[in-house]
């Protein structure tokens, strides 16, 4: 029963990020692309400072963050990335177009991450049925994509 709980978050996730890339993309035609970009991360850190802070939700455990390996540290590089890209992309070829790209690219870096078990994550070995889905996948990447 617990593992649904993990399904509906995954799909609150996604649609949050439509939603994410959709404004994200109003306000870079209104401010820019690197003022939005600034404009969300300070958004961001405000909200999660009160979350930490202020609200004390979640354990204080800052002490611990030295242990993680140097790889831990750039998601926010990785952020600042993901949310370039999804501006340009959303603004040039539409909300569908571009999250159809992204959750192809998302699940074949996923399936890589989860077979290697690259990152220390743990090692779940490709099967038939996953190339069967990414090829079902990028089916209909392909389908949404004519117009």
């Amino acid at each position: 029963m617990l593992k649904w709980l993990y399904f509906g978050a995954a799909a609150v996730a996604g649609v949050a990020m439509a939603f994410q890339g959709t404004f994200n993309t109003v306000l870079t035609k209104a401010a820019g692309i690197w003022q939005s970009v600034f404009i969300v991360h300070a958004v961001g850190l405000a909200v999660t400072a009160v979350m930490l802070f202020f609200l004390k939700i979640g354990p204080a455990q800052f002490d611990k963050i030295i242990s993680a390996p140097w790889y831990a540290f750039t998601g926010g590089l990785l952020n600042v990335v993901i949310i370039m890209a999804v501006m340009k992309a959303i603004g040039r070829i539409g909300v569908g177009n571009a999250t159809t790209v992204i959750i192809v690219a998302q699940v074949l870096a996923a399936l890589f991450i989860d077979h290697s078990g690259a990152f220390g994550m743990k090692k779940y070995p490709l099967h038939w049925p996953d190339f069967l889905g990414v090829v079902l996948l990028a089916a209909g990447v392909r389908i949404l994509l004519i117009k």
